[in-house]
């Protein structure tokens, strides 16, 4: 019996052994056949071009969105009030124009092109799909080189103009069609007009794009996952890139993608730290110039210029919002309410995997931290001499003086924390801004970090005769943070006034 049960064993092990051998050099077969078959039919760019980028229909190696609690729907609502905050700071992208529209029936999929147009910031995102770009028809330097070799190199270089064609779509399939313009000069005037901008590169890279027939469409290269392409102008200036930042973040919102979308810089910019933010806040990043040649892209959004942001467009026009919490907001809305300016913030905190739910009580348990943003010598651009403008002419007397008064005050633990940011990772900056329970510091471009404070934090910050310019109180109050200023005569700062300004705060949040 036992001898029995030994052979049917056997018996079942053999069969399950040449299973699996059959089912092995079966799916090795297939498997072979569908690689050449690929390898025949489309060059896939992910490894030259485009690293964590694959070709349809692999797996998505996109990032996800992080979860934020300030994030609060971005669904397109024709009903948005005109001038409301959310019209300025979310969705008001309410007017869409399909220009080239989708045709369901071809099969490989066919070009289409569409415009959101917001009447509240007077800008539009465009996006596209199918569309073709050959950066040889665009003329600026190569881009995305180190600093110290572009020294010089003038910002006329690093600008793109674009040639007709630079970009393409696929007109009507099956005739061939004669070259023609997407749009007319009537058309961008209405939904990309050039408003305050003296050279607006997005209005001038639609200009340029070129319809043609399905003969004359041809790629080599695809990227499959939705793209982003944008333009900076000031890209060494935090200030400003955090306007990109925030239009390239609502461009990708307004747009409905499902996940954090890839980016190609199309300029001639060297690198420069705030890269790294970019890095982090996105999937990839490319320059159009480092690409080997033509490449098309199966969705490409074009992010509006940072200068087409309510963050700058509100230093020259009144925008009536104040911050408050995404909860808040749900329950009750309101036109004048934003938190908006705290979903993007989380956004950048989450990017860097920071915590996104802190509150003050959490900084507060062993004393308050209270960082000092300090302006310091460093080489911005090729154009740049290494030298900051001072707007705080005693500024290491003044820190001094604040480290004595740290170290003295019995009420409470305080500690004065450096902030030379010039000399710190984009990671580390991030980081800094997210302990203190108060932030001081002069006027200048290192107090744009306040977008990403956790909430309740205190802005202290000291204002030069020479740069009165509302930046920062505008932020503290679209995040709804609580912001103080000392207006100086001159550059000079009484260190026993911002002291005593100092002292008020701290006794506010009971120290």
């Amino acid at each position: 019996m036992k001898k029995k049960h030994s052979t049917l064993l056997k018996i079942l092990l053999a069969l399950f052994v040449l299973n699996f051998i059959f089912l092995y050099l079966y799916l090795s077969s297939s498997g072979h056949r569908n690689h050449q078959h690929l390898e025949k039919n489309h060059r896939d760019t992910t490894a030259e071009n485009f690293p964590g980028i694959i070709s349809h229909p692999g797996p998505h190696l996109s990032k996800p969105w992080p979860i934020i609690p300030s994030y609060l729907p971005w669904s397109l609502n024709p009903s948005v009030v005109l001038k409301s905050c959310e019209a300025y700071f979310g969705n008001g992208f309410t007017r869409v124009a399909d220009i080239l529209s989708a045709k369901p029936a071809v099969g490989s999929g066919s070009s289409w092109f569409r415009c959101h147009y917001s009447g509240t910031l007077r800008s539009s995102i465009c996006e596209a799909g199918k569309i073709r770009m050959d950066p040889e028809k665009i003329k600026m330097s190569r881009g995305g080189e180190k600093l110290e070799d572009v020294i010089g190199r003038g910002e006329e270089e690093e600008l793109p103009e674009f040639e007709d064609g630079a970009f393409e779509v696929e007109g009507e399939r099956g005739a061939r069609l004669k070259r023609k313009k997407l749009v007319g000069k009537e058309f961008l005037d209405e939904f990309l007009p050039v408003g305050g901008v003296l050279r607006h590169t997005m209005r001038e890279l639609v200009r340029s794009i070129v319809v043609v027939g399905d003969n004359d469409f041809t790629c080599q290269e695809w990227v499959e996952e939705p793209t982003l392409l944008v333009t900076r102008y000031e890209y060494a200036n935090l200030f400003h890139t955090v306007t990109d930042w925030y239009s390239a973040y609502v461009s990708s919102r307004v747009t409905g993608l499902p996940n954090r979308p890839h980016l190609v810089f199309v300029d001639g910019h060297c690198k420069t730290q705030l890269e790294k933010t970019w890095k982090a806040l996105f999937s990839s990043l490319r320059y159009a110039k480092n690409l080997s040649g033509p490449i098309c892209f199966r969705h490409a959004i074009f992010s509006p210029l940072g200068y087409e942001t309510p963050l700058f467009k509100g230093l020259t026009e009144k925008i009536n919002c104040h911050g408050a919490s995404a909860h808040d907001l749900w329950q009750s809305p309101d036109d004048q309410k934003t938190a908006r300016l705290s979903e993007f913030g989380e956004m950048i905190r989450a990017a860097f995997a920071f915590p996104v739910n802190r509150h003050h009580a959490d900084k507060a348990v062993s004393g308050h931290n209270v960082l000092f943003v300090r302006r310091e010598d460093y080489l911005a651009h090729p154009r740049h001499k290494g030298k900051v403008e001072s707007r705080l002419s005693n500024e290491q007397e003044v820190f001094d003086s604040l480290q004595r008064w740290a170290s003295n005050h019995l009420e409470c633990k305080v500690t004065l924390v450096n902030g030379l940011f010039a000399h710190m990772t984009m990671k580390e900056q991030v980081q800094a801004i997210q302990d203190p329970s108060v932030i001081i510091g002069a006027h200048g471009a290192g107090l744009t970090h306040i977008v990403s404070a956790t909430p309740n934090t205190v802005i202290l910050e000291i204002i030069s005769s020479f740069f009165r310019r509302p930046h920062f109180q505008l932020i503290a109050q679209w995040k709804g943070l609580e912001y103080h200023a000392i207006n100086l005569e001159g550059s000079y700062a009484n260190p026993e006034v911002v002291i005593d300004r100092l002292n008020k705060i701290m006794r506010s949040l009971g120290c």
